[in-house]
Parts: C-alpha cells; sequence; structure tokens
C-alpha cells in the first residue's frame, strides 16, 4: 500500500480509503448488510494496508456504523483511523449535536472517533447549523474523548466551499465529490487546490462517479482499451486521482470482495506525478465521450430516498441514463425492467413535492425528469 499526507496532521494515510456506504446486501434491502461480507471485505481492507474507514450516520439506514464497529472488533480498531459524519439536516435545536453524536458512538460500539465531519454541506443545511452555533461545538469536541479532529464533507457551489472554509480555521478534512470526469462540478478542481492550500486534508468521494466510470459505455471504454498494459476503466479513474498531489485519499464504496482486491492492487501501484502526458490526453478523450452521453448527473448516492411516495428515484434515473448510453439496444430491456417494478416505485408515482431535491447532492431537478423516465418507458 502507497500512503500519503494526511493534511497538516502526522497521519499517513493509505491511498485507498473504504467508504462504506455500498455494503453488499442482502435481499434487495440496503438497510440488510451482507454482515459476513461486509466483514470480510473491511479486514481484507485493513490486512492488506488500508488505514482510512469513512461512514456516516444515514448510510445503510444507519447499520453501516454499526458494521464497522462490528468489523474493527478483534484488534482492527488500533489499525485504522475511522470518520463519521454529523447529519446536518437532523439538527433543530443545539441540543442535537451531542445527541447524534453519542447515538453515533453507539452504533459503531466506539468511545472515540478519529475524524467527525458535518455531512453533506450545502447551502441548505449550512446556514442552519452555522447559526445554532456549530463552529463553537466543534471547537469543544476537536480533541476530546469523544472526537479527534474535525471537517465536512460537501456538496456546493465553489464559493460556498470558501465560505465555509473562512468560517473556521480549525478543519482538517475536506471532503468532496472528485473525478476525473467532474472536473467543474461543485467545488470541482479549483476548490481541491484550495482546500490542500488551506492544509486540510483533502478526502475524494464519488471517485468512479457511482460506478459509471468502472463499467463506461462503449466509446469511453475504447478510449481506455486503446491504452497501453491492459488496466481497467476503475483503475484509471483511480489513477488520475492518485496522480494528484493535493489528494490525501481516495474512498472507495465497494460491494464485492474481488472489488476489494482489484482497488487495493491499484493503490499499490499509484503514486503523485506517475502519469505521462499521453496518459492525460486520454483522460481528455474519455472526458469529451462521457458529457457527451449521460443527461442525468446522478451519482446513486441515494441522499434523495426515502421518497415520501414511495418511489425508486436512483433506479428510475438510471434506467434512463443507461438507456440513453445504450441507446436502442437497452431501451426494450428498461421498459421491462420499469414495468416489473411496484407502481409505487415507478417515476409515474412521484407528486413533485420536492423533499428529494432538498437533498440532492447533484441538484438534480427530479420532479422534472420523474414524467420524462415515465413518457420513455411507461407508455406502450
Amino acid at each position: 500500500m502507497q500512503y500519503r499526507q494526511f493534511g497538516r496532521t502526522d497521519f499517513q494515510v493509505s491511498a485507498l480509503g473504504f467508504g462504506c456506504m455500498r455494503l453488499p446486501i442482502v435481499g434487495g434491502d440496503s438497510k440488510n448488510i451482507d454482515e459476513p461480507l461486509a466483514i470480510e471485505m473491511l479486514r481484507y481492507a485493513i490486512d492488506h494496508g488500508v488505514n482510512y474507514l469513512d461512514t456516516a450516520h444515514p448510510y445503510h439506514g444507519g447499520n453501516s456504523e454499526r458494521l464497522v464497529g462490528k468489523a474493527l472488533q478483534g484488534g482492527y480498531r488500533d489499525k485504522v483511523k475511522v470518520a463519521t459524519k454529523l447529519p446536518c439536516w437532523a439538527v433543530k435545536e443545539p441540543a442535537d449535536f451531542d445527541r447524534l453524536l453519542d447515538e453515533q458512538l453507539g452504533r459503531l460500539g466506539l468511545d472515540h472517533v478519529d475524524f467527525y465531519l458535518l455531512h453533506n454541506l450545502q447551502q441548505r443545511f449550512w446556514a442552519p447549523v452555522r447559526d445554532l452555533g456549530v463552529l463553537d461545538w466543534l471547537e469543544k469536541i476537536r480533541g476530546s474523548d469523544r472526537v479527534g479532529a474535525v471537517g465536512f464533507s460537501f456538496h456546493d457551489s465553489f464559493d460556498l466551499l470558501t465560505e465555509i472554509l473562512d468560517a473556521y480555521d480549525a478543519w482538517t478534512v475536506c471532503q468532496v465529490q472528485y473525478n476525473y470526469a467532474n472536473e467543474t462540478v461543485q467545488g470541482g478542481t479549483r476548490g481541491v487546490e484550495l482546500a490542500a492550500e488551506r492544509g486540510l486534508a483533502v478526502v475524494v468521494m464519488e471517485p468512479l462517479l457511482g460506478g459509471c466510470l468502472a463499467d463506461p459505455p462503449a466509446p469511453i471504454r475504447a478510449v481506455w482499451d486503446a491504452a497501453p498494459g491492459g488496466r481497467t476503466p476503475a483503475h484509471w479513474a483511480l489513477q488520475w486521482l492518485w496522480n494528484k498531489p493535493q489528494i490525501a485519499t481516495v474512498l472507495s464504496g465497494m460491494t464485492t470482495i474481488e472489488q476489494v482486491v482489484q482497488n487495493v492492487a491499484s493503490a499499490e501501484r499509484s503514486g503523485i506525478g506517475t502519469l505521462s502526458e499521453a496518459d492525460l490526453a486520454r483522460f481528455a478523450q474519455a472526458r469529451e465521450q462521457h458529457a457527451k452521453l449521460y443527461p442525468i448527473p446522478c451519482t446513486r448516492c441515494g441522499y434523495c430516498m426515502p421518497c415520501p411516495n414511495g418511489v425508486d428515484i436512483p433506479l428510475n434515473l438510471q434506467l434512463y441514463n443507461d438507456a440513453q448510453v445504450f441507446e436502442g439496444s437497452q431501451s426494450g430491456l428498461n421498459r421491462n425492467l420499469y414495468a416489473c417494478m411496484p407502481e409505487e416505485a415507478r417515476a409515474s408515482a412521484c407528486v413533485a413535492c420536492g423533499q428529494c431535491e432538498e437533498k440532492c447532492p447533484q441538484t438534480i431537478p427530479i420532479s422534472e425528469w420523474m414524467p420524462r423516465v415515465h413518457e420513455r418507458f411507461g407508455k406502450k
């Protein structure tokens, strides 16, 4: 495993971090984690040098934190740093800060987390917790017996990122969505560079854009197939991030043991400044192809869920995107998949209440897309 400097701390972090949002599940229920497999995956990663685990209050309906705690039994806790996150949208009064942290420590079965982040900072979540005194509270808990250092995960504009960085001088971690297809999305490359300049450890999420960059359509795959070395599209996407000196660690939300093995192997081959000019030119080609193909910038993170009306929002958007990317070959199959969904899960059940749009990190106008999804798949 390769290791990198974690911001201004003395911690050397593994190039690959384990994001615990997409653990294997049983029966299609995201709350029902396949615990034996998930624990095997986490321990394989740790045994092979991964030393940063990232979870959060809502992941797997709250069961991600519980699973992480179980995986760290038997001596594994001492081998890793653990990060979890405050669900800012659930904070209604100052007392909720301590209540939620204590609840999360209880789920994890830990007395202390190494990094505690404000989760999914967007203007609509940042302003309320800021006004409720979250920065004063962070100052009290950082370096305490419950929390080591503090930070935030971010899904908004470069301007808001700058505002948040300016608001508090004791941030340690800045977690951002970033990949070769998203250089100008949200904080983008400018945000990564600014956070690193301020001395923060930049932690990357969605390095494979919800899996889209790991299994790309033919025009993008052709770019990587033409490259020497026989490396996978996922490997190339991760190397693009590890090539950058501003990145501390890259989180991968892994679902199978095969993904863990492959990503660990990729991390072992990583390094700053290792990509050639020819390699970087291939990323420009792939980025151009990607922009042409995907109409909806959904990463399938699931923040929009649950829908109060029962709509399976990520699946509906995925069906539409896949049909667009694979053109006619996928449309018939996706029409059948749509028809097999329970009626309440289909796009036609959307009542445009807007609750999902308030939570979407990508600010997708979901209520506008749902009728278009149904138009494509639901009508004869």
